[in-house]
């Protein structure tokens, strides 16, 4: 069974005065708005919460890179715990593609869609992060240290991926790139 997307999971959870309230004139375009503010909040909210399970297989390969004395790979798991750190508070921090009434620049619907598919592709980043870490994570509660430097570097690439994917998101929100 396919998981939903969570727009359509927001629009299916809707209650019935909030379906009766779409008919009326002016409401409609207002009602998807915030559907879609919703969905993109759902799944920030997953991919700092798969970010910070990320964090905490790092810290432990740190912990084991530190036990095992690999006194040349924890400076390098340093940098990439501070990275990893660094990338999760600015996607939980992120603006929701919330533009109020009187802002200045005023978030359209296209553009939260726009927004809404760079999220998806940051979940499927934030699950390469989250495979790398758990890999290197089982190799080095193994004593497997031959790839301990591959295994940085994946997910020294994978965190960069992830932060231009999210650096092209912001660039939606600030109508930079449309």
């Amino acid at each position: 069974m396919t998981a939903k997307p969570p727009l359509e999971r927001v629009q299916e959870s809707e209650k019935l005065l909030e379906r009766i309230m779409l008919i009326a004139p002016g409401f409609r375009g207002y009602q998807l708005r915030e559907q879609r503010r919703e969905a993109d909040r759902i799944v920030r909210d997953y991919i700092y919460r798969s970010l910070e399970l990320s964090r905490d297989d790092s810290a432990r390969c740190l912990q084991l890179l530190s036990d095992n004395k690999a006194t040349e790979l924890i400076e390098p798991m340093n940098r990439l715990l501070a990275k990893l750190d660094r990338i999760a508070e600015r996607i939980n921090h992120a603006s929701y593609g919330y533009s109020g009434f009187f802002d200045s620049i005023k978030i359209e619907e296209s553009e939260l869609d726009q927004m809404l598919a760079y999220d998806t592709e940051l979940m499927e980043l934030a699950r390469k992060v989250a495979t790398v870490a758990t890999s290197f994570k089982g190799d080095l509660d193994q004593n497997k240290l031959d790839g301990a430097r591959t295994m940085q570097q994946d997910m020294d690439s994978s965190l960069s991926a992830l932060e231009s994917a999210f650096e092209q998101r912001k660039s939606v929100i600030e109508g930079v790139k449309v």
